[in-house]
């Protein structure tokens, strides 16, 4: 579990890190063609972080109110709050608001920006299908993402993909409507090629980068909490309950919001452009993992 861990902690990083340099390249791109230097950049920059501000102290109202999510207390449903209650302090946390999702499918996600602003949902279908067991390890799954400052990191990632968004519209008006001593000469006509290229691909990569760091997390997440639980087999099992139940999509699934939760909202992917574009790795490759650490 420890390797499982460290192995998607590296990736993680590895994977950001091309993100930034992919940023970079594109607005030194925009600054050779635009003859403007790194101001493009700088401009994508400053706005892109204003809205990540906003998303960031904003963003778990809105995702909470997009899932139709309820707040409970514990005479509300003490089964579930007594489970993470004794999940958090477990795993040192401060106990975070729970809300109930009511939704016949098994899901749950967790947001918040940090462990001591956070809130963890669970479906209805969850907490009736699962069982204990089954239903812890789904809890402390979530739990690890806000441990692990999982959604701090996806916040990082929203900044930079809509950096990447900006600069590529920029570069596309500029190619369009833009002249500069570039255009006449072969170093402006490969800019000119290649620029248009990354416009057209740049939203396309970011959101494949974005994805796939969602689902490292989503790993991390998976032996984070079986470390918690100390029982791989329980999540395990939750994960083979919901790839056989989950067939529909939940009744409020959200594209903007599908990364959080702990499977795909939209229900299982058996197409392979689905499953390129999916938030989520296959079910059953977190499965066989799982069982793996048993």
């Amino acid at each position: 579990m420890y390797q499982q861990i460290d192995s998607n902690k590296r990736k993680t990083v590895l994977l950001m890190t091309i993100f930034i340099i992919f940023v970079l390249f594109l607005g030194w791109l925009f600054g050779q063609f635009t003859d403007t230097g790194y101001l493009g950049l700088v401009i994508a920059i400053i706005i892109s972080l204003i809205m990540g501000f906003a998303s960031y102290f904003a963003g778990d109202k809105v995702a909470l109110a997009t899932a139709g999510a309820k707040p409970i207390e514990k005479q509300d449903n003490p089964y579930v709050f007594r489970m993470v209650e004794n999940l958090c302090i477990t795993a040192g946390l401060p106990l975070p608001k729970v809300y109930i999702i009511n939704d016949p499918n098994i899901n749950a996600f967790a947001t918040g920006r940090d462990p001591k602003h956070a809130s963890i949902a669970v479906t209805t279908g969850a907490i009736e299908k699962l069982e204990n067991q089954e239903l812890e390890g789904v809890l402390a799954h979530e739990l690890s993402h806000i441990k692990n400052y999982d959604i701090r990191l996806m916040m990082v990632v929203i900044v930079l993909v809509g950096i990447i968004a900006l600069l590529a519209d920029w570069l596309m008006r500029s190619f369009l409507w833009g002249r500069n001593s570039r255009d006449k000469n072969q170093i402006g006509l490969i800019l000119l090629i290649a620029g248009i290229i990354l416009a057209i691909l740049s939203p396309l990569i970011a959101q494949l980068i974005q994805l796939a760091i969602s689902r490292k997390r989503e790993f991390l997440a998976d032996a984070d909490g079986a470390l918690l639980t100390r029982y791989p087999q329980g999540l395990a099992d939750a994960l083979e309950k919901i790839a056989i139940t989950n067939q529909m999509p939940l009744q409020r699934a959200n594209n903007a919001t599908a990364h959080l939760y702990i499977a795909n909202p939209f229900g299982q992917t058996k197409k392979f452009l689905s499953s390129l574009f999916a938030t989520h790795p296959p079910i059953n490759e977190r499965i066989n993992k799982l069982r793996q650490m048993a």
